[in-house]
């Protein structure tokens, strides 16, 4: 019991604690904004904040994919005139690597393209200026149909024992654990979401990178080695990873 005439500290010379009860977030969904103009993403970071979610900025496609896999987010809020990479650039480039909701956020109010980028893939279109009410109630709804049709979150190849598993990142082969880092997680996760079919050099360097330039394709190789080596240690007579000369790699799923 406190008396009334003491004082209570406040601060500590090591610095202030937290109360981590006030930092558990279970419940709570991400959404990624991607805009070229940060003040949009700085006013619906404040929006989504005050409505219970977590948020995640990117000012580009490029920024946007290469932060996808770390912040995992539950939805995306997708710009469509952005510079270098537009929005239906960077909407194809998201579905190669992840099945998220999107909605288009975006001044084009034109019906065809706005059929466009419905036929594209998108979940939703709201157009700018937009309700801050009606964004919130959007992404609720487009959220609340992605849970009823249970989002997949591993992917499983039962003619090679793998799968994989995106929430928990962790890989499992023919019965083995294999410990992934961030990196090689990415591309392996391309890998497997196109497989059987053959990922090219470009894509694979611009999807985890962000560029395609000479140092980031030699980081690809090397990477890819590293990633092989991993499956060649559990089995060294079956190279689940191919090079195909002068197009990509390949994860190889099935026996033809």
């Amino acid at each position: 019991m406190v008396k009334e005439n003491s004082t209570i500290r406040t601060t500590s010379p090591t610095g202030s604690g937290v109360d981590l009860d006030s930092l558990k977030q279970t419940d709570r969904k991400t959404v990624m904004v991607i805009d070229d103009e940060p003040d949009t993403i700085t006013l619906l970071k404040q929006i989504f904040i005050h409505n219970g979610f977590n948020v995640s900025g990117a000012l580009s496609g490029k920024e946007a994919l290469r932060k996808l896999v770390e912040v995992n987010p539950s939805i995306i809020i997708l710009d469509l005139l952005m510079p270098e990479m537009d929005g239906m650039e960077t909407l194809a480039e998201i579905h190669k690597i992840s099945s998220v909701p999107v909605i288009i956020l975006s001044a084009v109010d034109q019906k065809e393209e706005i059929v466009k980028a419905l036929r594209s893939g998108t979940d939703d279109f709201v157009t700018k200026p937009f309700n801050n009410d009606e964004v919130i109630a959007r992404v609720n709804s487009v959220l609340r149909r992605v849970e009823k049709t249970a989002a997949i979150t591993s992917l499983t190849f039962p003619e090679v024992n793998l799968t994989i598993d995106m929430k928990t990142y962790e890989v499992n082969y023919k019965g083995k654990k294999i410990q992934l880092t961030g990196k090689m997680f990415e591309v392996l996760i391309i890998l497997a979401k196109s497989a059987p079919k053959v990922v090219n050099y470009q894509e694979l360097a611009e999807s985890v990178w962000g560029e395609n330039s000479t140092s980031v394709r030699n980081r690809l190789k090397y990477l890819v080695y590293l990633l092989r080596k991993e499956f060649l240690n559990i089995d060294p007579d079956f190279d689940i990873i191919q090079n195909i000369d002068r197009l990509g790699y390949k994860l190889v799923v099935n026996f033809e």
